[in-house]
């Protein structure tokens, strides 16, 4: 990654994929299902998009929806499928039914991942204590991103808790980067930007006719520049 701002977009499938990275996205968040918020995509699938593009791939594990592990065997399965695929970046991330970080699945996860990349994502906005998570995890290896809205009802409401973040920049447990997302919109990034923030998460935004029809080039475009002149 150069030192611009990062803008990344959600991919289903190497159509996708080919339109965000011709629009200026700077990597993939790939999944599948997203009727279920985004589920972890076949290796086959991966593979696909891998051949299609160059730009990093983080891919989603997770096999139901919501922020449990669910069969946590079932998922180091496919996580293992996908390390041997050629998967590099990931995006994971669960809690307890009290709102705590999931330990046990996640290190379950981190084991076959090997010291890959990844990014703990909007379970953070779920969790109980922010703060306590950030620093639980914080020596966990590989982890280098957070995707988070601020809050769990999204940007709006998260824009202080962005802020607020960012500016602990480097402390403990605050080492990561934040990547904004959740109900991002182009009018929110003046004030992401002045307080700090630099990499930015879009899904929706991305398919201005909906989830039923492929990214837009020029909708990634778009963001692309907006990011860039604020």
């Amino acid at each position: 990654m150069s030192d611009r701002a990062v803008l990344e977009v959600i991919a289903l499938d190497e159509e996708d994929a080919v339109a965000a990275q011709a629009g200026g996205a700077d990597r993939l968040e790939l999944v599948t299902d997203m009727a279920a918020d985004g589920l972890t995509p076949s290796k086959e699938r991966f593979a696909a998009i891998r051949a299609a593009v160059d730009i990093p791939l983080r891919v989603m594990l997770r096999l139901t929806d919501g922020f449990t592990a669910g069969d946590v065997d079932a998922l180091v399965g496919r996580a293992a499928e996908l390390r041997e695929a050629g998967a590099d970046e990931f995006v994971l991330g669960f809690l307890t039914p009290d709102g705590q970080p999931d330990l046990v699945a996640v290190e379950r996860l981190l084991a076959v991942i090997d010291g890959c990349r990844w990014t703990f994502h909007r379970a953070i906005d779920r969790c109980a204590d922010r703060d306590g998570l950030r620093k639980r995890l914080a020596d966990l290896p590989g982890l280098d991103t957070y995707l988070t809205a601020g809050a769990a009802t999204g940007v709006d409401d998260g824009l202080r808790v962005l802020a607020a973040e960012a500016a602990r920049g480097g402390e403990p447990g605050y080492e990561a980067a934040i990547l904004v997302g959740g109900g991002l919109r182009l009018d929110h990034l003046p004030a992401l930007r002045g307080a700090g923030l630099t990499a930015f998460h879009i899904g929706g935004a991305a398919r201005p006719r909906g989830w039923a029809a492929p990214v837009s080039a020029e909708a990634v475009a778009s963001w692309r520049r907006a990011i860039t002149a604020v």
